[in-house]
Formats: C-alpha cells, sequence, structure tokens
C-alpha cells in the first residue's frame, strides 16, 4: 500500500500523449529534460530518517537527554510527516478519502501522543513505499527510447550521380536508396537492389540463425547486416518501419493496463469517519480525553499500512539476492495469481547461441580433424558459424592453423589455404558451384527446416564431412518448465518468429505442450490477448524487441535481463539478470509466501484495532500503554514480514557472469580424447 501522490493521479488524468506535463519521476522523452522530484523525496527522506533514529540513539545511550532526542524525532517526524499531511490535505480538497487520510490520522496521532518517533517510522515507510513504486513508473517511456537507439541516426545514401552521402535517417524517404555496410545496423525497411549478405533479425522476427539475403529480399530497419555490401531501395521509413510498428505496440499494451485496486482501499472511506465517530462517542459519554486519544492512537491502522510495504521490502530483497530484479512491486503480489505463461524461445527458452551439434565427417577423417580444418579455414570470419567453430575448437583444445588467402562470399561461405591444401568451408550449392562434384546430400540425416544449419567441408576439392550447427536450448528449461507445471500453472505456451518445425522441435525437447512458429510481434501480442480473454492470468517471458510488445500486453512481463535487449527490460516488470530459468517456479512460490504473509498482517490488524479500541474505550489502557502496544503490533508485523528474507535459500546466489556458453553434443567426446 502506498502513498498515492497528488502528481500522479495527474499523470493519469492526461491520456492526451501530446500533454507535455512532468510528472514525478520521470524523464521525458520530448523535451529531453530529467526531472528530479523522486530523487529530491528520497533525499528529504534520508534526511529525515536520520533525525529519527537519532531521537532513538539519543534516548538508548543518555537517559537524560530526553529533551534532544525528543526534538531530534520532531524535527524527522516533521520532515518526513509534512508530504504525507499534504497529500491527504489534498485529497480532502479534492473529494477523496483513502489510506492517505489514514496515514496522516496515525501521523498526527502518534504527535498528539509526543511519540515523535513513531511518527517518522511510519512516514519513512510510507514514503519509502512511494519511492519505490514512483521510480518505475517510466518503463514504457524507457522503452521507447531504447527502441529509437536501435536504428542508426545516420544513413549512407547514394545520389544519382553515383555519389555517397551522409545523411539523417530521419531524412530518408520512400525511394531513396541507401548503403549498408557489414556490421551496419538498417537505416529503414526496404528491398535490396545489389549484393548479398547475412542478417541478424532476431530483434524483429525472433528467428535464431542469421538470414542469408540478396537481391530482391527484404530487410528491416533496425536489424544488423553481418557480411557484404549492399545498396537497399527504401520502402518505409520513420514510424511507418516494423520497428516503428513494434514501438506503436508497445504503447498500445500499455495503455490496456489497469492499475490494481487494494482491498483495503476499497473501504477507507468508511474506516476514518468510522474511527472519529467512536472518539466523538468516547468523549460524549466520559468526557476522559486520555480515553479519545488513547482510541486514536489505537486506532491508528498502522498494521494495515505495514502490511504490505514490510512484506514487499522482504520479498524484493530475497528476490534480489537471487538475481530477480522486480521493477513493479505490485508484480509480487499478482504473481501468485499467475497460471498460464507464454515463452519465446530464442534467447529464452534457448541460449541464443549458434553452436556446434553434429561432427560427420567421412570415412577415413576424424572428427578432431574435419573441425581442425572447419575451423582454420574460417579463423577471419566474423559470422556467427566461424564464432561456434572457435568456441568448440577452444572447448576440446585444438588450435587452428593459420589460413592463407583467406577469401569470404557473402551468405555463401570461406576459402583459405590451410596447410598447403585449399579448403572450402559453406553451403552445399557453393561446394557445387566451386567444383566439388560429390553426392553432399547422401550422408545428411538432419533436417534444416528444424532449425539446423549445415555447412559442409572439402580438401582440395574432396568433401571430408559436414558439420551441423543449432541453437542450443537451455539446460534447466525442461526442468523449470515442469517445476511450473507442478506449481499450478494450467497452461504453457511458446510462441518464436522462427519457423513452425523449429518451435516443433524445441517444444519437444523441453516438454512444452503447446508451440507455435512464425510468429510476428502482433501475432504474439494477439495469442496472449487471446489466453487473457479466455480467463487466464498470462506471465510472458521474452528477451528481445520482438518480444516487448506481448511482454507489456501480458499480466505480468518478465525479461531474460542478461542477453536481452533494452527494450524487452525495459518493457517487462521482471528481470531474470542471470538468465536462470528455475528462478521462475521461485518467484511463484515467493508470490505466494508474501501474499500469505500480507494476509496474516492484515489479520493481525484487525485482531489488534478491535482489541485496541474495546480496551482504551473502557479505559482499561492509557495513551502511553497505548503508544506502546501501537509500537508493538507494528513491530509484530515488521517480525512477520521478515520472514520472506530467507526464502530462495535452497537456491544459489545470483553472481554476475558470463553468457552461457552452449552446450556440446555428438562428437564432443571423441574430440576431448583426442585432444588429450
Amino acid at each position: 500500500m502506498q502513498v498515492t501522490s497528488l502528481l500522479s493521479r495527474e499523470s493519469h488524468s492526461h491520456p492526451d500523449p501530446h500533454h507535455h506535463h512532468h510528472v514525478e519521476g520521470e524523464t521525458c522523452a520530448s523535451c529531453g529534460a530529467e526531472h528530479s522530484h523522486t530523487q529530491i523525496r528520497l533525499k528529504q527522506t534520508l534526511v529525515g530518517v536520520v533525525f529519527v533514529v537519532n531521537a532513538f540513539v539519543v534516548d538508548w545511550a543518555f537517559p537524560s537527554g530526553h529533551t534532544i532526542a525528543a526534538a531530534s524525532g520532531f524535527i524527522g517526524a516533521l520532515i518526513l510527516g509534512f508530504p504525507i499531511l499534504l497529500t491527504a490535505i489534498k485529497d480532502l480538497r479534492l473529494g477523496l478519502l483513502s489510506i492517505n487520510e489514514l496515514v496522516a490520522i496515525a501521523v498526527l496521532a502518534a504527535f498528539a501522543s509526543g511519540d515523535y518517533k513513531t511518527a517518522g517510522v511510519v512516514a519513512f515507510f510510507m514514503l519509502m513505499g512511494e519511492i519505490i513504486e514512483t521510480r518505475t513508473a517510466e518503463g514504457a517511456r524507457a522503452s521507447i527510447e531504447s527502441l529509437i537507439q536501435l536504428t542508426p541516426t545516420k544513413a549512407r545514401r547514394i545520389q544519382a550521380d553515383g555519389a555517397e552521402e551522409e545523411v539523417p535517417a530521419s531524412e530518408l524517404r520512400v525511394g531513396d536508396v541507401i548503403r549498408i555496410r557489414p556490421g551496419d545496423n538498417v537505416a529503414a525497411d526496404g528491398v535490396i537492389l545489389k549484393g548479398q549478405g547475412s542478417f541478424n533479425q532476431a530483434t524483429i522476427t525472433g528467428e535464431s540463425l542469421p538470414a542469408d539475403k540478396r537481391a530482391g529480399d527484404d530487410v528491416f530497419a533496425g536489424t544488423q547486416n553481418l557480411t557484404g555490401a549492399l545498396e537497399i531501395k527504401v520502402s518505409r521509413a520513420g514510424t511507418d518501419t516494423t520497428l516503428g510498428r513494434v514501438r506503436e505496440l508497445i504503447l498500445a499494451a500499455e495503455k490496456t493496463r489497469l492499475p490494481i485496486m487494494k482491498i483495503v482501499d476499497q473501504y477507507m472511506g468508511f474506516y476514518t469517519p468510522l474511527v472519529l465517530v467512536i472518539g466523538a462517542l468516547v468523549w460524549a459519554f466520559t468526557r476522559d480525553l486520555d480515553r479519545v486519544i488513547a482510541v486514536l492512537i489505537v486506532a491508528c491502522p498502522c498494521a494495515f499500512i505495514l502490511a504490505t510495504p514490510t512484506a514487499m521490502v522482504a520479498a524484493l530483497s530475497a528476490a534480489a539476492r537471487l538475481g530477480i530484479l522486480i521493477k513493479n512491486v505490485a508484480d509480487i503480489e499478482l504473481a501468485a495469481k499467475i497460471n498460464a505463461f507464454v515463452f519465446d524461445k530464442t534467447g529464452t527458452l534457448t541460449t541464443g547461441q549458434l553452436a556446434v551439434s553434429r561432427l560427420a565427417p567421412v570415412d577415413g577423417v576424424q572428427p578432431a580433424e574435419l573441425l581442425q580444418c572447419a575451423a582454420s579455414a574460417e579463423k577471419y570470419s566474423n559470422h556467427p558459424t566461424a564464432k561456434a567453430l572457435a568456441t568448440l575448437a577452444a572447448e576440446v583444445g585444438l588450435k587452428p592453423a593459420e589460413p592463407v588467402d583467406f577469401q569470404e562470399t557473402a551468405g555463401r561461405g570461406v576459402q583459405a589455404q590451410v596447410d598447403g591444401a585449399n579448403v572450402l568451408v559453406g553451403r552445399a550449392q557453393w561446394l557445387r558451384d566451386s567444383g566439388v562434384g560429390e553426392d553432399l546430400l547422401k550422408s545428411v540425416d538432419l533436417n534444416e527446416t528444424e532449425g539446423y544449419s549445415l555447412i559442409f567441408v572439402a580438401r582440395n576439392g574432396k568433401l571430408i564431412g559436414w558439420i551441423g550447427l543449432q541453437d542450443q536450448t537451455r539446460s534447466e528449461a525442461a526442468e523449470s518448465l515442469l517445476a511450473l507445471k507442478d506449481s499450478g500453472v494450467r497452461r504453457v505456451a511458446m510462441v518464436s518468429g522462427d519457423r513452425q518445425p523449429v518451435a516443433t522441435r524445441v517444444a519437444a525437447e523441453i516438454g512444452c505442450e503447446e508451440a507455435r512458429g512464425d510468429c510476428l510481434p502482433q501475432n504474439k501480442v494477439e495469442f496472449v490477448r487471446g489466453m487473457k480473454a479466455k480467463g487466464y492470468k498470462v506471465a510472458v517471458v521474452g528477451d528481445g524487441v520482438n518480444d516487448a510488445p506481448a511482454l507489456a500486453a501480458g499480466d505480468i512481463g518478465i525479461a531474460m535481463g542478461a542477453a536481452g535487449s533494452e527494450v524487452a527490460i525495459h518493457s517487462a516488470t521482471i528481470a531474470l539478470m542471470n538468465n536462470d530459468l528455475k528462478r521462475l517456479p521461485f518467484l511463484i512460490k515467493l508470490s505466494r509466501s508474501t501474499r500469505g504473509v500480507i494476509n496474516q498482517n492484515f489479520m493481525f490488524g484487525v485482531f489488534f484495532i478491535i482489541a485496541g479500541l474495546t480496551l482504551a474505550s473502557f479505559g482499561y489502557i492509557n495513551p502511553i500503554v497505548a503508544a506502546i502496544l501501537h509500537n508493538a503490533g507494528s513491530l509484530i508485523v515488521i517480525f512477520n514480514s521478515a520472514r520472506l528474507v530467507r526464502k530462495g535459500e535452497e537456491l544459489e546466489h545470483y553472481h554476475p557472469e558470463s553468457p552461457d556458453r552452449p552446450a556440446i553434443q555428438a562428437g564432443a567426446g571423441q574430440l576431448r580424447a583426442q585432444a588429450a
């Protein structure tokens, strides 16, 4: 339960995107000004808590220093309580009666009893709850900024006379011709006029393998050209590009989110008048001011006020210890209701890295010999295939030889002299075009449509074998999905921009019953909305730009943080910083435990207030005893919530590490044996 600031309400009352109003804690994308309201509030809170802590220290260390302690507590409580009281007054002017007024009553009652330290502690917890939420409320705007950064700001436009000029990408128009060099990000959607190359399209399609493209093929803004120089005719520019539409989907999904209404808040409008009526009745029947003050003190809903924030802080601590970054604290409670998970494939259920899965030498050639030859020829290539070969060679201790006369044909293969032999590594058709006349596909037992990439190796015109590569599934994926089902999740699905056979194969490997391939970003959003329409509470897990709209459309968005794009992380409210899928079942358990603790705190609060009001009304406790009981009740709630901090101790702690190394399948054992 947070103190809902007036500024937060104003931000929701202006749906017009062109309304230029500075919202607390927000970075304004349109003017570039960094708003420091939240930072100022944080500094104010820290200054106030220093005074309150000093009051406790002076009381403990110097029994005779009561005046100094009281003065310090008063200053601290005044600093911390002022924004709360100000918010309550503004609420009343707007005709609102909510939890803010109860917090203000708690602070004022503590002031009335002279217990400034208690007033400061209550105000501190509430302000911290507000700061946590306001600092994480602008994920949508941050995701837009990250999307803009994916598209280069400059482009090389070719003029009518063939000369090349560098222009801002925003000036590109349909029909312009631009040049894309190796390593460049594409500035606009277009069609290749000249050249060929390999493109990393994972940010748009989610497809793990690079796409080889040539004249006549489409390319998308924000994708990266890995090899080859190309000329592209612009077909869509600016916000009309595929990347621009992804951005619009994120905005549309964010607008569909509804604020979560806390159960207690629904009754706060009745509680405050009820307490005032009880106080008035006690005064009318007894004329005893001490009883009235005692009633106000014990009626301060500190157990309610602290029930959620303390549990949330403890849960956040437990999650952060295990590398789970929760940006929207409301999702800790919401995760307990999740009964469906939608996963992206590439980079989420798989590592997102190309790895060698099969070494198939011809008779008379050893696996190590095949790998040595291929890795040596590919040594100076930047293609993902070359990196996968180098990784496997390093794993088994093979050192590639120095290639001579290295030549690379973009999207087809490489040619080099290795130890005096002419070596070709590449696609089957390219080897045929280069004079290798054998039946290259005769011994192949892998289906490329299922996500395998095949390269063939020839030495001095003779085939010596082929190598299969694929995007590896994460080792913990199957176990994690099973644990989710055991925790009560009724539906687990995988949606991917990759081909349907690839999605089907990966789903079979990890035990996912439902898999859909060939999904563009809008298809993923439609799938998530369809599940929600059937009554499911949906968590979406992804890592790429193509996942960002679906992450925003789900009830909860979970980003694979270590390898994921900034857009996915900003669009999601939870990030797994170490890419460990086993954290997902833990998140569900933590959420349910947190909800249980909050309910316990609320039940205790109900009992405490009813008992306290009864005792105070009949004069069995005076204001001093009421203040002691008030603090005791708050401490019980705090200690009950603190039990959550130890959750997850059975899991290993999060330590930042390098991305997952691809697993090596067939042939790895033989290679290690030979290397030894």
